[in-house]
């Protein structure tokens, strides 16, 4: 049962650390603000629930557990919202997707 466990463990922080550094090289090769942000809010989120759910698999039941439940309910409201609150102010200082960079409101 423990060999399992630190399977399930591996592969959920393999998994993770693959999500996360497939998001950096996506933060660093796509062209404009909006799809940077695209790649980054997205792969934040996916990366932080499979490394804390490895995490929570080698923990057991414990406060450790508890507390990194915390930790993933707090990474998985506050992401999604500062992504939102950076391309909505980033609209409105007037950056524009690649695809409406050429046109005219």
């Amino acid at each position: 049962m423990a060999l399992l466990l630190d399977l399930m463990t591996a592969v959920f922080l393999l998994l993770g650390s693959l999500i996360g550094l497939t998001g950096g090289i996506g933060v660093h090769r796509l062209p404009d603000f909006f799809t940077r942000l695209h790649a980054c809010g997205l792969t934040d989120s996916a990366c932080a629930f499979l490394v804390l759910t490895g995490l929570m698999l080698q923990s057991g039941w414990s406060l450790v557990s508890l507390k990194l439940i915390f930790i993933l309910i707090f990474l998985l409201v506050t992401s999604p919202t500062a992504s939102h609150a950076l391309a909505k102010t980033a609209l409105g200082c007037g950056e524009r997707p690649l695809s409406q960079q050429g046109t005219e409101d």
